[in-house]
């Protein structure tokens, strides 16, 4: 997981792992899926450097 990333950002992480992998994923495309989730929400919340980029 990213440094950047905070401890509510890694929960989310593994319980989005893990409710994809309940699903049937593969642990590679699992993995992907939340990656992409957490960063979207930190990206909606401002906490991303494309936002910062956007917002300067």
């Amino acid at each position: 997981m990213p440094n950047v990333w905070s401890r509510k950002d890694e929960k989310q992480y593994r319980h989005v792992t893990d409710s994809e992998l309940d699903k049937g994923h593969d642990k590679d495309r699992a993995k992907e899926i939340a990656a992409a989730t957490v960063n979207k929400r930190r990206e909606k919340e401002g906490r991303t450097e494309g936002e910062k980029k956007k917002k300067g």
